[in-house]
């Protein structure tokens, strides 16, 4: 069963999955596609061509517009921004132009972060606080700053990962990782 507050606005077809919470004026569109069990605090805005995994909490003041992917486990921070046009204007028509965003599985934006339009956020990549992303960010990965630059490496727990030489372990599930060509990844994985 959903919970659905009285001053959100969900436009008819919109489809919404089961146990999602929607909070005040939020307003759905609809085309949108929302999965099972997300939280969608107040004021938040979803487009027709948005794609919403589950457990994604999207919290307040947030505007998914038309174009963003947020696969499962993605967590939107407060006032955090996507953006679908790299360059507009308002006496210019650019809804031809709109590029596609994919958030993938369990990346954390941070509050009051920038999303600029056409990039892949990797699985599991932590973006700081107020930080704008301007280009593509590999799995695992901590980005801080403006523009976004690497700063580490985060586990699939949320916690900051410390390398000695090539490997690492979570301090809170013992999960190991690698840094192999540059990137981290996953090598052992908790049950």
């Amino acid at each position: 069963m959903n919970l659905i507050h009285a001053t959100a606005i969900v436009d008819a077809g919109a489809q919404i999955g089961t146990g999602t919470r929607v909070w005040h004026w939020v307003h759905i569109s609809a085309s949108a596609v929302i999965g099972d069990d997300c939280s969608l605090g107040q004021s938040v805005y979803v487009g027709n061509d948005v794609h919403i995994g589950r457990n994604v909490k999207i919290q307040n003041n947030v505007s998914v517009y038309d174009g963003v992917t947020l696969e499962d486990e993605v967590f939107c921070g407060p006032s955090m921004v996507f953006t679908n046009v790299y360059n507009p204007r308002s006496g210019v028509s650019r809804k031809s132009e709109y590029r596609k965003t994919l958030v993938r599985r369990g990346a954390t934006l941070g509050a009051n972060c920038t999303i600029v339009c056409g990039v892949t956020i990797g699985c599991y990549a932590f973006i700081g606080a107020g930080a704008v992303v301007n280009r593509n960010v590999p799995d695992f990965a901590l980005m801080l700053g403006v523009p976004a630059r690497p700063a580490g490496w985060m586990s699939r727990h949320g916690e900051r990962l410390k390398f000695v030489g090539s490997t690492a372990t979570c301090a809170t599930t013992g999960e190991k990782y690698m840094l192999r060509e540059g990137l981290c990844v996953l090598v052992e994985a908790s049950q």
